[in-house]
């Protein structure tokens, strides 16, 4: 794949979303949402596929 390609995919509606770094599915469970700093929240997700957890960080829009 050419990097133009992947520039190209990385901008399409369907890649849009978290993918799980081990496998690359992108079947996130949300495990717990906490309130952090800053205006900040925390979700901890845990794949689908294969277990794999993963820490996302969203900024509180205003």
């Amino acid at each position: 794949m050419s990097t133009q390609d992947t520039a190209t995919r990385q901008l399409t509606p369907q890649a849009l979303g978290l993918e799980c770094p081990h496998c690359g599915c992108r079947d996130l469970r949300v495990l717990y949402t906490r309130q952090a700093p800053n205006q900040r929240i925390m979700r901890r997700r845990r794949c689908r596929y294969c277990g794999t957890r993963v820490t996302s960080w969203e900024k509180i829009g205003r």
